[in-house]
């Protein structure tokens, strides 16, 4: 591989690695929320238990984000010094602001996690509302120079110089709103089906009636709950992401959905791969005119096709995999949501079938996937562009060498994090099992 190549895969995978923990970093702050203000509202000390156990995980989880995105940062300016050296000019701003966020988001934790036996219970409410306002600004803050990057705004390039610099223009850029919006549905979400999985798994291994079984019972439920509502965000979200790529990047679209010319009534392509040599989707499912609507809200929208763009701008084709692997994975976790709360609350089954309870383990990774994904759609989607129209990746590269031995060095880094992180947490959860938390809680009452 040549050094863009390098380059591009070794912050690929280092992206790849820390949006596990961002992601997660996001999602359980607001699965502790829920669990304190349920504590209270419901006056059941089991979901005071949930709080403290998942802030345990959460902690673990920070320490392996925190230097991970570190890592990021300065591959960053290592990497792409051309990019860097715009972002420095026009967007800096939220590279500064997210300092704040994570400074918000750690001090409220440190005090929800050190002083919560001298904390009311709307004091820890209080806590944990800053700790979600903290870590969702900053995962905003850090995204929106990836919105920048697909919606370039608030400065000119002239003869390679940057000129006519408005920061605020920058940060606010057209995708900023959308961007925003669906980094944190997706990471809310992501974050409750993963106690969703962990609460089915344990509740397989339950004995039935038992004070372990009641309490994943009510975890796997709250978690369904909150994974399902903001699913449905997230699709909903995703129909205004479309309209913005017709509208900003309509070639990315177009290799989104494999339509190579230009029409309306643009058919919807579900399923099947691209073919390069015949310009077509093969063995996809086509609903007539859905792109179309999606695109514009009508049926007669014109989409724009790959032919009406140069081939040597055109978007990597196999994106039209990942866009359908995002979109359905999406679409089965929201039904999958529907039919736990369908079978629990309206058939009010005491137990679910054993086929259903696999399918809500495997809703964390499938939500885990969905995210890793989407995230790699949306950076490889804008390719060739590091600044989509305004500069390009072989440009921006940096011209140093000796990239593949960073390469190797970063993946043997991630994988010891990895390690240790499954480590630490079968650990720590193996000596302090729930079932002397829930006796504490027995002897206290």
């Amino acid at each position: 591989m040549d050094d863009l190549q390098l380059a591009r895969a070794l912050f690929g995978t280092t992206m790849g690695f820390h949006i596990i923990f961002a992601t997660l970093g996001v999602g359980l702050p607001l699965m502790i929320l829920t669990a304190e203000v349920l504590r209270q509202w419901k006056k059941d000390k089991d979901y005071g238990i949930m709080a403290q156990r998942w802030t345990k995980g959460f902690a673990v989880l920070l320490g392996v984000a925190i230097p991970s995105g570190t890592i990021a940062g300065v591959q960053l300016s290592l990497l792409w010094p051309g990019f860097m050296e715009v972002v420095g000019k026009v967007v800096a701003l939220p590279f500064q602001i997210e300092i704040f966020a994570f400074l918000l988001e750690a001090l409220f934790m440190s005090i929800y996690v050190y002083a919560a036996d001298r904390l009311s219970a709307s004091m820890r409410i209080l806590s944990m509302i800053f700790v979600v306002i903290g870590a969702a600004a900053s995962a905003i803050l850090i995204t929106n120079v990836h919105a920048f990057q697909g919606t370039p705004a608030g400065f000119r390039m002239e003869n390679g110089e940057v000129i006519d610099v408005d920061p605020w223009v920058g940060f606010f850029n057209p995708s900023f709103f959308v961007s925003a919006g669906h980094v944190t549905l997706s990471a809310y979400m992501t974050g409750a089906f993963t106690i969703a999985s962990i609460a089915a798994f344990k509740l397989l291994k339950s004995n039935r009636g038992s004070k372990e079984f009641l309490f994943h019972r009510k975890a796997l439920m709250m978690a369904l709950t909150v994974g399902g509502l903001f699913s449905l965000g997230t699709a909903l979200n995703g129909h205004d992401s479309a309209q913005m790529l017709h509208k900003y990047q309509p070639e990315k679209l177009a290799a989104a959905e494999g339509l190579f010319e230009t029409q309306p009534y643009a058919p919807l392509a579900i399923g099947g791969y691209t073919d390069k040599a015949t310009r077509s989707v093969k063995y996809a499912i086509e609903i007539p005119g859905l792109l179309s609507f999606l695109a514009g809200n009508r049926f007669d929208e014109v989409v724009a096709g790959l032919n009406d763009f140069p081939r040597e701008y055109w978007p990597p084709l196999y994106v039209h995999i990942l866009f359908n692997a995002m979109v359905g994975i999406g679409g089965l976790l929201l039904a999958l949501s529907i039919i736990g709360f369908v079978w629990r609350h309206l058939l009010r089954r005491e137990t679910f079938p054993r086929w259903l309870m696999w399918l809500f383990i495997v809703t964390g990774p499938l939500a885990m996937i969905g995210i890793e994904c989407g995230w790699i759609f949306a950076c490889t989607g804008r390719q060739p562009w590091v600044l989509y129209r305004t500069l390009l990746t072989a440009d921006s590269v940096t011209q140093a060498g000796n990239i593949g031995f960073l390469f190797v060095l970063f993946v043997g880094i991630y994988i010891l994090l990895g390690l240790a992180t499954v480590f630490v947490l079968r650990h720590y959860f193996k000596r302090h099992p729930l079932v002397k938390d829930l006796e504490k809680v027995s002897l206290g009452s």
